[in-house]
């Protein structure tokens, strides 16, 4: 006999359908627009809390913590009614890294006060990982953090963090060993950023924007019961938080930023390749068809990936997204230069479609480097996915204090 308690697909289609109808306004987003990212409240959150409390934020989540305790089938339900509308605050189960984290090594009392924040966007965040040092690495970060009673205080420095400016907390890994081995000496924080030590310098980019920044760490201070997982044991949390992200990279990027409408989505190229006159060209369309099967591919390879990413784990199958994503941002870019040719050398406003294809063939590189570099995520994927034998490391067992740096 079903379970009377168990709803049928249909009937959450209908319900998610009509609950929107209700309380999703269209005009939230264009006034977004209109603002820009980053400045003042977030004028989605009085939405996203009505989502939230609906368990619709997190559905696969369990009851006590914000879900419903649904299937991912049902989950994708949900999020198809919301993608067709075009409303935020669903999925969050699957692609909000910063929740996601907090969901599994945080303690609590942490888990209790920061969730509900992270999932209806009250409070920024940033990711200080990288620095001038430990790039690729991250196994080899000097920013130190020191125990003093209930809270530890922060020295270093970070490089390449996104939304530092604004972010209200940022998810920081810190050497809190340096007598264990570089991989176990490292802890993972919430750093609270609006404070004293903390300053925020921006990069200029190849795109001739600064969302990059530098990040000066001085005796700041963050609580103890900030601290994700156990202390030392860091690089597990890390891993957590870089397979969600890296899902978030393989699934999709950034888009023009010219502001004039061209053609979207999959048929992007093949309509752009028209409006430009050479769609009939066979090695075009070859090249055309070549991208699309990649985009069909990788959309499968990340199905795959998110079916066996459990909560507090990681994939490797998700650097195979990253990776493909890559390929799939450059090839694009190439391919909008090749259709426009020397109009391709034009720029500014009055030259929307060079503009954008300029600008995505430089931010292309963000995907490239962001999240872990292409190199690493081959590293990855031929370690982990294809068993090969790993690349030797001479320092990985021995004190991080005793590792030569230069």
């Amino acid at each position: 006999m079903a379970d009377a308690n168990v709803q049928s697909d249909s009937d959450l289609q209908a319900e998610v359908h009509a609950w929107l109808q209700q309380n999703w306004d269209p005009e939230i987003r264009a006034r977004r627009q209109n603002l820009g990212e980053g400045f003042g409240r977030n004028p989605f959150q009085p939405f996203l809390e009505k989502v939230l409390a609906k368990g619709w934020a997190v559905p696969t989540w369990p009851k006590d913590q914000y879900g419903l305790g649904l299937s991912k089938a049902q989950a994708r339900i949900i999020e198809q009614e919301f993608a067709a509308m075009r409303a935020p605050g669903a999925g969050q189960d699957k692609h909000n890294l910063w929740a996601n984290t907090a969901a599994t090594y945080a303690t609590p009392e942490f888990r209790a006060e920061i969730l509900p924040k992270l999932l209806t966007g009250a409070v920024g965040m940033c990711l200080l990982y990288s620095e001038p040092g430990a790039g690729s690495d991250l196994a080899a970060v000097r920013t130190r953090a020191d125990r003093e009673g209930d809270q530890f205080r922060v020295n270093g420095q970070k490089v390449w963090t996104s939304g530092a400016a604004i972010a209200d907390y940022g998810m920081l890994i810190a050497r809190t060993d340096w007598d264990a081995p570089k991989h176990a000496g490292i802890s993972f924080f919430f750093l609270p950023m609006k404070q004293p030590g903390v300053e925020v310098r921006p990069l200029r980019q190849i795109t001739d924007e600064s969302q990059f920044n530098e990040v000066f760490i001085t005796d700041a201070l963050v609580p103890a019961a900030n601290l994700l997982g156990p202390l030392n044991g860091g690089w597990r949390v890390l891993q957590t938080a870089l397979a969600y992200e890296r899902s978030v990279m393989g699934d999709a990027a950034r888009g023009p930023r010219s502001g004039k409408a061209g053609p979207k989505g999959d048929n992007a190229l093949v309509e752009l390749a028209r409006e430009a006159g050479v769609l009939d060209d066979p090695v075009l369309r070859q090249d055309i068809a070549q991208v699309t099967a990649w985009k069909m591919l990788n959309r499968l390879n990340n199905a795959r990936a998110k079916a066996e990413l459990k909560q507090g784990t990681s994939s490797p199958i998700m650097s195979l997204g990253k990776l493909a994503m890559s390929r799939i941002l450059h090839q694009e870019a190439r391919l909008r230069t090749a259709m426009l040719g020397a109009n391709s050398l034009l720029e500014g406003p009055d030259h929307p479609r060079a503009e954008d294809a300029n600008f995505l063939t430089l931010n292309a590189y963000f995907t490239s480097i962001g999240g872990g570099t292409d190199q690493i995520q081959r590293n990855i994927i031929g370690e982990r996915v294809l068993g090969l034998p790993k690349e030797p490391e001479v320092d990985r067992n021995i004190p991080f204090r005793e590792v030569k740096s230069g």
